[in-house]
């Protein structure tokens, strides 16, 4: 049935392009001419102008490139430049330091290797500049040994058609062999940061003829502790050039990601530096399809991977599983293999010849080993062709998810991407997928990013909460206040309790003023006066008087006012007396 549909599919296409008028042979160039889609893009002498102001051409030759470097390209079979090639390619050709930032998968090493090669040629068309032994002119540093070499075989297939000559110099490689290809005449080394310090030291390799320096995955070299060497390195460039008849150097800087950290540590090692992006950096890839399985705790993890990847083997496809950590690596491999799937390892414990033999092991068309069981080691730099990828563990951050992503879905081609969603995971997966969903930049999103900004907003949702009510408090209150009394009656009440206030507070004064006297003379007459307790009582009896003499002053005349003062005093010496009495009959 489906080919039946095909072929009735392929019929009617045949049948409409013969309903097409002939062309010319300037309208088929221009018809075949290929065009870059870009969102926003104006056409302008032949060119596409995005929405920034950045031309975007539509074929490698309106980028510059020479006659010699386009037979490379030809015989690639590549037609149409990325973004980041048609933005890195005229740049580095300008002899600019550059930083060339672009998702993986992108096309990031033809950005710098063509312009790279072209440059070496025409110096040596303009400066008579030779390949000589031991003295390399451009230098590429890699991460790890396996990006370099996918470098260098970028760099020798050019190399056929250019005529120029690399050499590859990286960690976990003999020395001996090394030191045989970098005898010979060279143009370009490629290798990892510490051998070709080490070859140096030795005396392999002279900074002499050192004119261009590329840093590929710069930003996992100054994150994964490669800044030390990269300023070793750096140091005896920077000093030639500041001598007066010194030579300068061209820097070129790849990477697929860069965080606010890695940027200030480029800004402050190279100054002037100029940043190239291109509008997908740190977003998804389009050609790629993400789905999120959240697991509630109940199910074991190890089952659900078996359930995602038993579907995608059937179809054919090769498989990446991601993993946290080596242990987490192990025991899903160990699961796989008794479940008789075959798998390769590639993390740091296995060795770097292992590594190489894994990777040919999982690249190869025999589909003996089309699972590829790995940690983070395998997310940076490596061009493969993989159909899904699956995240065993989820990663902890957006950069590494980015990485892992840019695995698949790679150079336009379409991908899948599965990830398994533990509950510790859920806040971060969830705001990656809503960053994905609107397009946003997936830059700075981590765990704990994710938590504290959480935390942030129940805490303020709380603290709004709290502030409605008591702000529905006060209005309540105010309410019932102003219904329970008319403002007349608060007024009159308020000037009644006022006079009464003032009038009380007058009889208190004259009581407590009269009971003073008094009181000071008959402790002059009898003596010493009481104990600490009976002093209270006096207090009390005092405090007595005085509510006493208020009431009195209200209703009473002037001249009874004094009798009473009288009996008052007279009674409070009564009790002084006779506590007095009391004292001097105690024995002593």
């Amino acid at each position: 049935m489906k080919h039946s549909i095909l072929l009735e599919r392929l019929r009617h296409r045949h049948l409409k392009d013969s309903k097409k008028p002939q062309l010319t042979d300037t309208q088929t160039q221009t018809a075949l001419k290929p065009v870059v889609l870009i969102e926003g893009e104006e056409e302008e002498d032949g060119f596409k102008k995005s929405k920034k102001g950045k031309k975007i051409a539509g074929s490698f030759e309106e980028l510059g490139l020479s006659e010699e470097v386009m037979g490379a390209v030809k015989e690639m079979g590549i037609e149409v430049p990325t973004e980041i090639q048609c933005i890195g390619i005229p740049a580095i050709l300008d002899s600019k330091t550059v930083v060339l930032g672009s998702h993986t998968g992108s096309g990031k090493t033809l950005a710098y290797m063509l312009p790279l090669v072209q440059l070496l040629r025409r110096d040596e068309a303009s400066l008579g500049r030779l390949m000589k032994p031991r003295r390399p002119r451009a230098v590429v540093l890699c991460p790890t040994r396996e990006l370099s070499e996918q470098v260098f075989r970028v760099a020798k297939s050019i190399g056929h058609h250019a005529r120029f000559r690399s050499t590859m110099v990286s960690g976990g490689g003999r020395m001996r062999p090394q030191e045989d290809s970098l005898n010979n005449p060279i143009d370009m080394v490629v290798g990892t940061p510490g051998r070709v310090l080490q070859h140096i030291q030795d005396g392999n390799m002279v900074y002499g003829d050192i004119k261009y320096l590329v840093l590929d995955e710069a930003d996992t070299m100054f994150d994964r502790g490669f800044g030390p060497d990269i300023h070793k390195f750096l140091g005896p460039l920077k000093n030639r050039t500041s001598k007066s008849d010194g030579q300068g150097f061209q820097t070129i800087l790849v990477t697929a990601t860069m965080t606010k950290a890695v940027q200030k540590l480029i800004d402050e090692e190279f100054q002037g530096i100029e940043h190239l992006r291109t509008s997908t950096l740190h977003k998804k890839i389009a050609s790629a399809r993400h789905d999120f399985i959240k697991l509630s705790g109940s199910e074991n993890k190890l089952e659900a991977l078996l359930q995602v990847l038993e579907p995608s083997l059937a179809k054919g496809n090769r498989v990446m599983v991601f993993c946290n950590t080596l242990n987490s690596s192990r025991a899903a491999d160990h699961f796989l293999a008794e479940n008789q799937i075959s798998t390769v390892n590639y993390h740091g414990e296995v060795p770097a010849e292992q590594r190489v033999e894994n990777l040919n092991k999982f690249k190869s068309d025999d589909g003996d080993c089309p699972t590829l069981v790995c940690t983070d080691l395998a997310a940076r730099g490596l061009d493969l062709d993989v159909d899904h990828v699956i995240m065993f563990d989820f990663p902890l951050n957006s950069i590494d998810y980015l990485h892992r992503t840019g695995r698949t879905a790679r150079m336009g081609a379409k991908g899948k991407v599965t990830s398994l969603v533990a509950r510790k995971d859920q806040q971060l997966a969830a705001r990656i997928e809503e960053a994905m969903r609107k397009n946003e930049s997936l830059e700075s999103l981590t765990v704990d990013n994710v938590r504290r900004d959480i935390a942030r907003a129940r805490i303020t949702e709380q603290q709004g909460k709290s502030a409605k009510l008591i702000k529905a408090s006060n209005q309540k209150s105010n309410n019932k206040s102003a219904t329970d009394k008319p403002p007349s009656a608060r007024t009159k009440a308020t000037s009644s309790v006022m006079k009464s206030g003032k009038a009380s507070s007058s009889a208190r004064t004259k009581a407590s003023t009269s009971v003073r006297t008094k009181a000071t003379s008959s402790v002059k007459k009898f003596g010493k006066a009481s104990t600490p307790a009976k002093s209270v009582k006096a207090v009390k009896v005092a405090k007595r008087v005085k509510s006493s003499s208020a009431s009195y002053s209200r209703k009473t005349s002037p001249g009874v006012k004094k009798q009473v003062e009288k009996l008052r005093v007279v009674a409070f010496r009564g009790r002084s007396s006779s506590s007095n009495k009391k004292e001097s009959l105690r024995p002593s």
